[in-house]
């Protein structure tokens, strides 16, 4: 089954723009600048869309809750309604500590793993859908708090990493819709931080 639906995690408001919880906007923001799509606000689906007609292939659509990133599943299950979705043709794009800041991951399964935005599209969506999970570990220091690091902001060096690794970060994405989950499991899941 083709990804249709990619939904990048985060949350709306400036204050927000270049935390590490906002990646997943991040991501899908440079995808649409990309192909040169336009978003849209679409108050039904409490949310910005995007609609992506790639040629030979089925339209997928990108979506950004504006539902802040605890009720994210509530945007995405709305939309994937819409177009008769079912999980498997969604993938979440979105922050992951657990991994090292340069890498991703595609898993297609697991836990929420105490992000929240992941929680509620297992609660809303079901399970099933790809994660494409990228990476703003680890932790420094250790003993600041889960919530305060993941809403802070990057440091001038990590975001400057961060925008290096965009064109990387869109190929792997553009790799996981064209090709499925088990291609860019295969070839990302493998890469190391330093890999072009």
């Amino acid at each position: 089954m083709s990804i249709s639906l990619v939904a990048g995690l985060g949350n709306p408001g400036r204050e927000y723009a270049s935390t590490r919880h906002n990646v997943g906007w991040i991501v899908i923001e440079a995808l649409a600048r990309r192909h040169g799509l336009v978003w849209k606000h679409q108050a039904k689906f409490d949310a910005e869309t995007a609609r992506w007609d790639r040629p030979g292939m089925p339209v997928c659509h990108l979506i950004k809750p504006l539902t802040f990133m605890n009720e994210s599943g509530r945007a995405v299950a709305a939309l994937a309604r819409y177009h008769k979705l079912q999980p498997e043709s969604v993938v979440a794009v979105y922050d992951d500590l657990n991994i090292d800041l340069g890498l991703v991951k595609v898993t297609t399964s697991g836990s929420a793993g105490g992000h929240n935005g992941v929680a509620s599209l297992l609660s809303d969506l079901g399970d099933g859908f790809a994660r494409y999970r990228v990476g703003i570990g680890p932790k420094q220091p250790p003993q600041m708090d889960l919530k305060d690091f993941v809403l802070s902001k990057f440091s001038p060096d990590q975001f400057t990493q961060i925008q290096d690794n965009l064109p990387k970060y869109i190929d792997g994405l553009e790799l996981l819709l064209k090709s499925g989950t088990e291609k860019a499991m295969n070839q990302l899941n493998r890469r190391t931080k330093n890999e072009p």
